[in-house]
């Protein structure tokens, strides 16, 4: 069984920086979405932890392209990040949340679990 999911609103584009990321918070906790207006699309979103250092980074760390994928380096220990997949280049083992990202109108929309809110019995 699929888990319930929504699509939240985090930004507008006019918060997005071209070729850089922003942190936002979801219920799912924090992503980092990643604007590249040289790309189609060019909208990304993963989980903003580093798996490495356990810290909250990802969005700062620098883009660009590895053999014609997008990737974002870690600011910390410099581990790429595919965008679409969310691999991570040097250790295969390892990977981070990928988001279905969403533009509507000004808005952008991640699609994110809902929390399971507890059964109550009347």
């Amino acid at each position: 069984m699929k888990a319930r999911t929504c699509w939240e609103a985090v930004c507008t584009v006019d918060d997005l920086v071209a070729d850089s990321g922003i942190a936002v918070w979801t219920e799912d906790g924090p992503v980092a979405v990643f604007y590249l207006p040289h790309r189609l699309p060019a909208l990304f979103a993963i989980s903003h932890t580093d798996p490495f250092s356990g810290s909250n980074v990802l969005a700062r760390g620098i883009t660009g392209d590895i053999n014609g994928e997008p990737v974002v380096a870690s600011p910390l220990y410099k581990q790429h990040f595919n965008l679409r997949s969310g691999q991570c280049l040097e250790d295969e083992s390892v990977q981070v949340k990928v988001y279905p990202v969403l533009l509507d109108g000004n808005r952008i929309r991640l699609e994110v679990p809902v929390a399971q809110a507890a059964s109550v019995a009347a």
